[in-house]
């Protein structure tokens, strides 16, 4: 990581919010010599000045006519992109796995990490002119708090016992410690709102360097520079632009012929031709994302853990891995956790390709034999369609009857994923165990999609929020991903790179392992070069 966290000290540099004191200091920390630092420290800080004006178009996937501006609702790239354009949040995790704090100006703990003071920023505006104040945020964590707005940050809401705003200050009181709630709070759905979006959650109103001047769900959002944003490093465009492309080729295209400065979801199969094309940049990062199949543990026939197993054991990862992602991740092992996450356990057995132990497993299942229905889609994450026929083959000669049924992409985050039993799907990853824990396992979390219920698993994640000790705390850790290995709805066959296009002709970019497009700010932090 040691390579992105130095692009992003620099790109601090640049933007002026990083002394020379500090950036030597960190990039001891991080091994670079002192002479090696402060050639870069120079460099950086003669960097290239962002350019203002133009219009910054970006090409994605994950749009669908079903979206909404609701933050709450937001599943997918396209959603995420625009909250990302017209808001803001509490706090920001940065490429470097630390804390911006943004419309919190400091965020103060208890010496038992149960209490917290955001002590909010003063001069902030809606899109509306409405000033923004403690009592916006309060309402905004109150409605994700509530079940009714079927928000996807509802698992991480479940740890408060209570919150109120006092003057400019908003306060959080903790059911248990928790020493990552900074992170918890920069989830993307927890984007601040005049009175908590309350009223009309899809208005679109936020404070962030854009407003919304154009909203067509699963063809294109157009957002226009706001004049009053409070931050002067950000919104370089005049205009942004995002163009719903879930056909991997156009969006190839759209980028070679300079129709978009950037896409996301770059196939593997073709980012090193892609990389030779003129004008074109190839960005890759690791990170905590991973693709999928995904099974309903609530559902017949996979409530039957034999079942599971034998679906596990079918699956041949390296094989997935080397045809799908050509080397753009790395292997998968049944749980959503990885070495990119802090207090990861390396010891924890790689689970390997395994027939007979599959044919084993099936036989004690006892299961009809009828077909088993794998649903997937182009969109599901890129690849998909080829790996599921990947994960057929070699899960029918396990004599299991795996059943491929392809959907279209539109409506397939809003009819399939979450819904159906058995999908392929992808998470972006979250920088924290905790977080990815509370957002897509804990038993009350809305995004559990996999339908994983255990007490005893409730339990541990609440223990380890508490637990101060890091060793105590990476063994319940340990634990936890060993029990959703085993026992639960999770197929992952691999980790994936996130894996963009940009032109030449774009300033500003940074590799962010969080999630892609830069965390989703590639609009508002990148500028165009003429």
């Amino acid at each position: 990581m040691s390579e992105q966290q130095l692009d992003y000290m620099k790109a601090r540099v640049s933007e002026g919010k990083m002394s020379r004191r500090e950036f030597m200091g960190r990039a001891a920390a991080l091994g670079v010599s002192a002479a090696m630092a402060s050639s870069l420290f120079a460099s950086a800080a003669r960097a290239e000045e962002p350019v203002k004006g133009g219009t910054l178009r970006i090409g994605s996937v994950g749009g669908e006519s079903t979206n909404s501006l609701d933050p709450a609702l937001a599943a997918s790239q396209v959603p995420t992109l625009n909250l990302k354009t017209i808001g803001d949040y509490l706090t920001e995790v940065t490429p470097d796995g630390g804390i911006e704090n943004r419309l919190a100006e400091s965020v103060e703990a208890s010496s038992d990490a149960k209490t917290w003071v955001f002590k909010i920023r003063q001069g902030v505006e809606f899109h509306n002119g409405k000033t923004m104040t403690a009592e916006d945020v309060l309402k905004t964590m109150q409605r994700h708090s509530n079940e009714d707005a079927k928000s996807g940050a509802l698992g991480i809401m479940r740890g408060i016992s209570d919150m109120k705003a006092d003057g400019d200050n908003f306060i959080v009181e903790l059911d248990t410690p928790n020493a990552d709630l900074p992170y918890l709070l920069a989830d993307y759905h927890l984007m601040i709102q005049p009175d908590g979006g309350m009223d009309d959650p899809a208005s679109g109103i936020g404070t962030g360097a854009y407003t919304v001047e154009a909203d067509e769900p699963g063809v294109r959002h157009v957002f226009k520079k706001n004049p009053n944003y409070w931050d002067s490093s950000r919104g370089h465009a005049d205009q942004i632009e995002v163009i719903v492309l879930n056909d991997a080729t156009a969006r190839t295209a759209a980028l070679q012929s300079g129709q978009v400065h950037v896409i996301n979801r770059v196939e593997p199969k073709i980012a090193n031709l892609l990389a030779r094309a003129p004008n074109v940049e190839v960005k890759s990062v690791s990170g905590p994302g991973h693709y999928v199949f995904i099974a309903h543990v609530d559902t017949a026939p996979f409530d039957n853990n034999d079942l599971m197993l034998a679906l596990k054991y079918s699956l041949d990862r390296a094989d997935i891995l080397d045809k799908v992602l050509r080397g753009f991740g790395t292997l998968g092992n049944d749980m959503p956790i990885n070495a990119s996450y802090p207090l990861f356990d390396e010891s924890i057995p790689q689970r390997e390709f395994d027939i007979e132990k599959a044919k084993e497993h099936y036989s004690k299942s006892g299961h009809d034999g009828s077909p088993i229905v794998l649903r997937v889609s182009d969109v599901s994450f890129p690849g998909a369609v080829d790996a599921a026929s990947l994960f057929q083959q070699t899960a029918q000669a396990a004599g299991i009857p795996l059943e491929i049924k392809r959907e279209p992409g539109d409506g397939y985050w809003s009819e399939v994923w979450n819904k159906q039993p058995f999908c392929a799907s992808y998470w972006g990853g979250r920088p924290v165990q905790d977080q990815m824990y509370t957002t897509a396992y804990l038993s009350t979390a809305d995004w559990n999609d996999t339908r994983w219920k255990r007490e005893e698993f409730d339990a541990m994640l609440l223990e380890a929020r508490g637990e101060l000790d890091e060793g105590k705390r990476k063994e319940l850790y340990s634990q936890m991903g060993q029990m959703i290995r085993d026992e639960g709805g999770l197929i992952c066959p691999m980790f994936n790179d996130f894996i963009e296009g940009i032109s030449t002709n774009l300033g500003g970019w940074v590799a962010d392992p969080n999630l892609g497009t830069m965390n989703g700010l590639v609009g508002v932090k990148c500028w165009l070069k003429a």
